[in-house]
């Protein structure tokens, strides 16, 4: 019993870290919004910004799932990190009804993602 309530809490634990990593994001958006709205931001510096949102929330999940498991943070963090990228380009392809997405850049945030959450979890 005590093995599956420790299954059980692993995923709870991990759909906290995905939740609190995508609160990070969206809150990092508007704020990246609200920044283009009043300046004039060329596209170099916005998709800079981004590149760093999807960092911080990888990062954070990472460090999240990190401080709650008691072995391999490492692991458990490139896991949040590579399902946080997962769940980022799925809502990407539902919503991007004009083509697909380029696969140069879909592999950058892949490995920016899983690397991100890996040092979360290592850094906790």
């Amino acid at each position: 019993m005590n093995k599956s309530f420790s299954k059980n809490t692993r995923v709870i634990y991990i759909l906290e870290a995905l939740v609190f990593s995508y609160i990070i994001t969206g809150l990092l958006l508007l704020i990246i919004s609200f920044l283009m709205l009043k300046l004039e931001l060329s596209s170099v510096v916005i998709s800079a910004v981004i590149n760093f949102i999807y960092i911080a929330s990888a990062f954070t999940g990472g460090f999240f799932i990190g401080k709650k498991a008691e072995q391999k943070k490492f692991i458990w963090g490139l896991f949040v990190g590579v399902i946080y990228f997962i769940i980022l380009m799925l809502v990407s392809l539902m919503m991007n009804r004009a083509g697909t997405l380029p696969l140069g850049s879909l592999f950058t945030v892949f490995i920016i993602t899983g690397l991100s959450g890996m040092l979360g979890g290592m850094v906790s």
